[in-house]
This record gives C-alpha cells, sequence and structure tokens, in this order.
C-alpha cells in the first residue's frame, strides 16, 4: 500500500486551494526520490484548477513540476549511486537478480540508459525508479541530467497544458487516458522482459566481453559483502 492510496483527488484539491504551486512541487520531487506518492496527479489538478478557477497561472504549475522532477530525480540519483549497488548486490539474488542478470542490466542502461530516463518520466514505475536505477548503474550525471531535464520538461509542459486548455472534458476522459497508458507501459515491460529472457545468454557474453571483471568492481563496490 503507497501513500498515493491516502492522498485522495479531493484531498489534493484542498492543499492546491491553500498552498499552490508548492504541493505541485514537493508531490512531484518526492515521487522523483522514489517514494510513491501522485506526483502526476498534483500536477494535472493543478493544471485543472489553474484553467477553471485562473487562482493559478499554467506557466508557474509548469515550472514547479519541472524543478520538483529535476531536483528529486538529481536526489534519487544520488541515493542510487552512493547505495544501489552496494544493496542490489548483497540482496539481487534473493530476487532473481544473480551477478549475470545485474551485469546485463548495467550492460543495457549504459547504453540505453537516456531513453530508460526521458521516457520513464510518463510512465509510473519507472517514473518513481528511473533515476534510482540511473545511480545505481553508474551513469554519467551530466548524461542523466540532460535526458532528465529534458524528460522533465515535455512531460510537465504536455501534461499541464493539455489539462488546461481541455479542462473538463479531459477529466471525464481522464480514466481512459490513464487506462491507455498503464496499458501501453505494461507491454512495453512485458516485451522488454519477454526480449531479455530469450537474449539473456547472448547480452550477458557482450556485457562480459565489453565490461570485463566482477560486478562490484564494475560498479565501484569491492566488497559488497561488508
Amino acid at each position: 500500500m503507497t501513500l498515493g492510496f491516502f492522498l485522495s483527488t479531493h484531498t489534493i484539491d484542498q492543499w492546491l486551494e491553500s498552498y499552490g504551486y508548492l504541493v505541485v512541487f514537493l508531490l512531484v520531487m518526492i515521487e522523483s526520490i522514489g517514494v510513491p506518492v501522485p506526483g502526476e496527479t498534483a500536477l494535472i489538478g493543478a493544471a485543472l484548477y489553474a484553467g477553471s478557477t485562473h487562482n493559478l497561472e499554467i506557466e508557474w504549475v509548469i515550472v514547479a513540476a519541472i524543478a520538483g522532477a529535476i531536483i528529486g530525480d538529481n536526489i534519487g540519483f544520488s541515493i542510487g549511486r552512493y547505495g544501489g549497488a552496494k544493496v542490489l548486490l548483497r540482496y539481487g539474488h534473493r530476487i532473481g537478480l544473480h551477478e549475470g542478470r545485474l551485469k546485463i542490466g548495467v550492460w543495457l542502461f549504459r547504453r540505453h540508459g537516456g531513453k530508460v530516463v526521458f521516457w520513464g518520466r510518463f510512465v509510473s514505475v519507472l517514473r518513481t525508479w528511473a533515476a534510482f536505477l540511473a545511480g545505481t548503474n553508474k551513469m554519467a550525471w551530466g548524461r542523466f541530467l540532460v535526458f532528465n531535464a529534458a524528460g522533465a520538461i515535455v512531460w510537465a509542459t504536455l501534461f499541464g497544458v493539455t489539462y488546461y486548455v481541455f479542462g473538463s472534458a479531459v477529466k471525464r476522459l481522464s480514466t481512459t487516458i490513464d487506462i491507455a497508458f498503464g496499458v501501453v507501459g505494461a507491454a512495453l515491460v512485458i516485451a522488454f522482459i519477454v526480449w531479455t529472457k530469450r537474449k539473456e545468454d547472448a547480452l550477458l557474453a557482450r556485457a562480459e566481453r565489453e565490461l570485463g571483471g566482477s560486478l562490484a568492481e564494475e560498479l565501484g563496490e569491492d566488497d559488497p559483502a561488508a
């Protein structure tokens, strides 16, 4: 059960009336760090509220969401970079993530990490964890920042402007839109898992060849059991 379960749309609307842009900034930031709160719901709610009442300016709603996303993702990235690898190396095998699979993950993320960081902003699960995984896999911070900022800007602008302009009409369709995004996201994840399982041996061979050495050394964790 997540914190998002307890934060109803009505509650967020009340917060928006009292605290405005700060609610958008904080919820988006906390979600981006890795805590499952409804950051995207806050952005949508603020855009609808701005469009129907004009008590908020949509430009500042979008700026608050972008700032929250970038700052939160960078905190999540730092947590992953300076502690995530050790956790995965020590406990990953308990959920089927043995060293070979972790090495494949590192190899794939280092080649397609930018896409994951950018498009992850539009998929609920990845929106929460992409930054942490980027840090865990030692993605270059400069590269992460570029894709992270780009994803945050496109996401906040697209959702903010869309819900602001179309207002109640989009709100009536929000369930359908959410389901559509969920289906597409789930399909992509399933397709990726199936593809990875089929290609695991080949991918591991390439990862071993290109990364070399132990995964602990590759991730800068000389003794994960210590």
